[in-house]
Parts: structure tokens; sequence; C-alpha cells
């Protein structure tokens, strides 16, 4: 008789697998929901409930889900599972695949503290899994109440919860702390200046007025760049290719899918030149409905002597694989490696960020 496999982490790897694909939200749900019903379920009762045919009984539990945990109870691979393995992906060309290999974190992601769809831990693990040796998490800030935006206390409760995360994850592997803080209409940070200094990585982006006038827009971001508690300029134009994609299962997308958007209008030339100057990040953001900057602002920012930060921008444990995506238009563009800054290890990363001029 086949030795049983685990049927909880084979529910997640399915979810896994469906996020990285851009599957439907409800899909995702299924799969996540199931693994959280039954992983405080007793073994014994988990193994019983599977052979009476039971196990739809439990809130969270499908016919599908179902069947999945009985195939792997039976020590087989359950047929989801091995469609979604089978037709998994794409090969990335020897430069892409060479950065990706050079990445050693992430440095934008989201939990659902704000608008992602998981647990910190379930984040955590999933990057350790894709054998990242680090993952910044950088939740959203107050103003985007859309996104749940932490508030100065929340953000200090969350501080305190990742000491305690970080204390049970496997060694070699850590949680930078962070935040993805909203660039102002004046071009000011929104979060207190002295919990920004005691993160480790601070992303900053534009996430209202994307539509101001060229000089506006333009002053706001030089302000935001040569705020020294900038270390990343996140998903510099603003723009959506695409639809929100449906894996995304966090509060802040209830209600709301983006449509395709426009770039914002600045001077970029000016920015990028800023960015050098301040030392600052410019983000090659790797989400597919989003693909910011375009390529030729990547080549521009390169010319104008920045570093990168190739971020998943993820808010949901198999996005974190959506790396592959930037990597692909980062060497498309010629970016080196040693231009990109999750390369580097945890504790060069936050030498960095902390020693900016």
């Amino acid at each position: 008789m086949a030795r049983a496999r685990d049927p909880i982490a084979d529910l997640r790897r399915i979810a896994f697998l469906l996020e990285r694909a851009n599957e439907a939200t409800y899909r995702v749900r299924a799969f996540r929901s199931a693994a959280k019903a039954l992983a405080g379920l007793p073994a014994a009762e988990l193994t019983e409930r599977a052979g009476n045919g039971t196990l739809t009984e439990l809130s969270g539990v499908g016919d599908v889900t179902a069947r999945c945990v009985a195939e792997s109870l039976a020590g087989e691979e359950p047929v989801y599972l091995r469609r979604l393995v089978a037709t998994e992906g794409s090969d990335l060309d020897a430069e892409a695949t060479a950065l990706r290999a050079a990445l050693r974190g992430d440095c934008h992601t989201h939990s659902d503290w704000s608008d992602g769809g998981s647990p910190i831990e379930e984040m955590a693990l999933a990057a350790v899994e894709l054998g990242h040796e680090y993952l910044v998490l950088t939740d959203h800030s107050p103003r985007l109440t859309v996104a749940r935006g932490l508030t100065a206390e929340r953000l200090r409760r969350q501080l305190d919860h990742v000491a305690q995360v970080n204390a049970a994850l496997p060694e070699g592997f850590r949680i930078l702390t962070g935040i993805e803080v909203d660039i102002l209409a004046d071009g000011s940070l929104d979060q207190d200046d002295d919990l920004l200094a005691r993160l480790d990585v601070v992303v900053g982006s534009v996430h209202s007025g994307l539509k101001d006038e060229r000089s506006k827009m333009t002053r706001r971001m030089l302000k935001a760049v040569a705020n020294p508690h900038l270390d990343i300029l996140g998903h510099v134009t603003g723009r959506m290719v695409s639809s929100r994609p449906a894996g995304v299962t966090g509060p802040g997308d209830r209600g709301h899918r983006a449509r395709t958007r426009a770039e914002s209008d600045f001077d970029a030339d000016a920015v990028f030149a800023a960015c050098a100057e301040h030392d600052t990040a410019l983000e090659i953001n790797s989400r597919p409905e989003r693909q910011d900057p375009p390529k030729r602002l990547i080549r521009r920012a390169l010319e104008a002597g920045c570093r990168f930060a190739i971020n998943t921008d993820a808010h949901a444990p198999g996005q974190l694989d959506w790396q592959r995506f930037g990597c692909e238009r980062a060497a498309l563009c010629g970016v080196p490696a040693d231009r990109v800054i999750n390369t580097w290890s945890a504790e060069q990363l936050v030498a960095w960020t902390h020693n900016r001029p």
C-alpha cells in the first residue's frame, strides 16, 4: 500500500500554483479554505472522513478538494495537482534565468494585515520554499484606506509580530520590516518619520492623483526621492496594462477591479537622475498587470545610473514566483545583476538602506 502524502501540503501547493498562474480568486480560495479547515483536524478523523465520504460536511471543503485529500491519503499525487504541474510556467532565456538565480529576496510584498490575502507566516514559508533568504514585508500606509493601510499603532504591532515570527522561521531566512508608503500630493511620505527610520526597507509609491499634470507629478516624485527614508521608488508610472489578476484575495480588492490605466506623466529623466543622485533604487514591478516601468524607461534609468529592485508586489504566496516576469524584462533591457539590490544579502541590503546619503 502506498504511503500517504500530506493532504494539507498538497492543497496549499495547488493554491500556490493557481495563484502563480493567475487563476480566478474563487479557485484559489477553495483550496486555501479547505487547507485551513482541515489543518486543525486530528489525523485519525481526517482519514476516517476521507474513507466514509464525509469530508464535504465540513465548512470550506467541497467535492474537488475532498477528492484531492482522498488521493493524497492514498499515497497518490492528486490529479488536480498533477495537471497543474504538467502545464506550469514557461522557460526563461539564459540571461533572465541567471538574473533570477542571483536574486536573494523580494523587497515588496503584502500580507493580510493590509490588502494581501494570506498571513505573514504563509508568505514567509512560501518564500522559503522558493529559495529566498529574506522577504521584505511592505504593507500599505494609513491613507490608502481601501487597502487597510496601517496606522502608526498597527505598524508598531506588526513590528512586534514580525519579531515573533522570525524567531520561529528556519535558520538562514528572515522577514525584513518595511512598508509601501504612499507618496502624498506634496511629495511627503505617509507615515511617521520615527517609524520609517526603524524599518529595514521603505518602498514609496504614488497611488492617488495619477493624472496630475506633468510638472506637479515631477515635483512630487523629486521631493519623495530626496527623502532620506525612501529606499525604493515603486511602480513609477502607475500604469495598468491589463485588468487586475484574479488571484488576489485580500480585502483591498473586494468590489473594485482595476481597468487598464495610462502612465502618469512626469519628467522621467529628471526623476531617474534624482534616483541616481540620492541612491534610491527604481522598482521593476513584476506584476503581470503592471509591467512597470515599461522597457523604454528601464533602459533610460539604466543609462542614468540607477539601481533597481526586481519585486513581485505579491499579495498572495503564489505570486512570489512572479519575479521571473521582472527578470525577463530586466534582462531584455540589459540590466546587470550588480545593479539590482535584491541580489545582495539581507545584511548588505539593510546596511545600504541605513547608510544611504
